[in-house]
């Protein structure tokens, strides 16, 4: 006798809501299409939330878990976006109320405890009987998990040791893999145990699916713009996978339900709900510009060099996307003007080391530059503006008034995503310390209630 198995999958939402009821009208309709006799899983591979959202931000990923719970999942995954962009009590607390399991299996409690809310991996068993081995594995942040009070264990070297253990008990393995499309070719060829590896991270597709050995590659891509159906044959007398299949239904081609622009507004309104308490008042209005200083660019950096102790600061001007109007401003306020899932950081340089960076930062492409991930989440990377870093048009650089000396050892307060390599090569090897859980309107926000409290004194 041979059975279907159906595998729906999604990865890398990021809180694109306005693809999530196609999705789920899409998943609901195929599910009772199928009958209740049918075995079928429904899993998504992380990063479903994206504090960039009002609503994920209002309800801090919990609103998330309700449209998962709503949409009738069965087991997800963690994603960077899930795992480090919370703090250490958020995430703890984030899958409370969830009707799903989470899985992860290289993810434990820094003192090596799995925490209550994690199962490292699961056997699910089908109605027929079929019993599928579920795995899975985060990406490797390990600096940014242990500054939250987590702990990632090396994933490849982590999974071959749960998938050596859970093969012979199951009849399927599938690996929840958010580690990326590289990962997870040497996930195909070093563990040849998994029948399934559904992806993300790397937003990567396959319109059918990828086959690396004895291992069917599936994913979905990004921001919700796929839904992922994996069936797998199975022959009940020989206990083993006859086929494997993947293909994708774009969202766009699904029929969209009458009420999706209803379901969007009260989201939104109750991300608005949320975030309407005042953060401070502001003394005067701080107009944004994307390619010169401006007032909210000076706000900003001695904002940022106040919080970090640091002897200057380097920031991208795209990063405002509004004005902070005169008067209160609201926890909105502050999420429309810096939405980034961005956190401080301060990096030790030489001042031969400091010149680098700034001789890199006048790459004239870079102000119109559209930059898409690290988390930012503006348009234009904009200018690269200084706070007590100066540049006199006779090329003498001054740090704090003073010329800047080339042996001499410096902290520069900066964005994270500065040190994952892409524009400024050099920093990221270079010795730095990560700001965590605060983000960068939480320092905007530390700062204008600090001179607030100044003022009033």
């Amino acid at each position: 006798m041979r059975e279907t198995i159906y595998i729906f999958h999604t990865n890398d939402l990021h809180s694109h809501l306005e693809n999530w009821p196609a999705i789920q009208q899409f998943l609901s309709d195929t599910r009772k299409n199928l009958g209740d006799k049918a075995s079928y899983l429904t899993l998504d591979i992380g990063d479903h939330l994206d504090r960039s959202n009002i609503y994920t931000e209002g309800t801090l990923g919990k609103g998330n878990v309700h449209l998962l719970n709503d949409a009738k999942y069965d087991y997800v995954t963690i994603g960077n976006n899930e795992g480090i962009t919370l703090s250490h009590e958020e995430l703890e607390t984030l899958y409370i109320d969830a009707n799903f399991e989470v899985i992860v299996s290289n993810f434990t409690e820094l003192g090596g405890n799995i925490p209550s809310w994690v199962l490292p991996h699961k056997i699910h068993v089908t109605p027929t009987g079929i019993r599928i081995g579920i795995v899975a594995a985060t990406a490797d942040y390990g600096i940014y998990y242990e500054k939250l009070g987590w702990q990632i264990q090396e994933p490849i070297t982590r999974l071959k040791e749960v998938c050596n253990t859970l093969r012979p008990q199951v009849d399927v393995l599938i690996c929840m893999s958010h580690l990326g499309k590289s990962l997870d070719e040497i996930l195909s060829l070093e563990i040849p145990q998994i029948d399934v590896i559904l992806g993300s991270h790397t937003h990567h597709t396959f319109e059918k699916g990828k086959v690396i050995g004895n291992t069917l590659q599936a994913a979905t891509g990004k921001f919700g713009m796929n839904v992922g159906l994996v069936t797998l044959e199975f022959d009940h007398v020989a206990k083993v996978i006859q086929s494997k299949k993947a293909v994708l239904f774009p969202t766009e081609a699904l029929p969209v339900p009458l009420y999706s622009n209803d379901l969007q507004t009260a989201w939104e309104n109750e991300g608005i709900a949320e975030m309407s308490n005042i953060a401070f008042y502001n003394s005067f209005l701080l107009k944004k510009d994307w390619f010169k200083e401006s007032d909210l660019s000076r706000f900003f950096g001695k904002a940022l060099l106040a919080f970090t102790k640091a002897d200057c600061a380097m920031f991208p001007a795209g990063i405002f996307l509004k004005d902070l109007q005169q008067g209160p401003i609201t926890a909105r306020d502050l999420h429309q003007c810096l939405p980034h899932p961005i956190n401080p950081c301060v990096i030790t340089l030489t001042g031969a080391e400091l010149l680098e960076v700034i001789r890199t930062g006048k790459n004239e492409k870079w102000p119109t530059l559209e930059v898409k991930g690290l988390g930012f989440r503006g348009k234009y990377l904009g200018v690269i503006l200084y706070e007590q870093l100066i540049e006199l048009e006779s090329g003498i650089v001054l740090v704090n008034e003073s010329p800047i000396e080339l042996e001499k050892v410096y902290t520069l307060a900066t964005l994270d995503m500065f040190t994952f390599g892409y524009f400024y090569p050099s920093l990221k090897f270079a010795p730095k310390q990560y700001f965590m859980p605060e983000m960068i309107r939480d320092i905007v926000k530390w700062y204008g209630q600090l001179e607030k409290s100044e003022y009033e004194s």
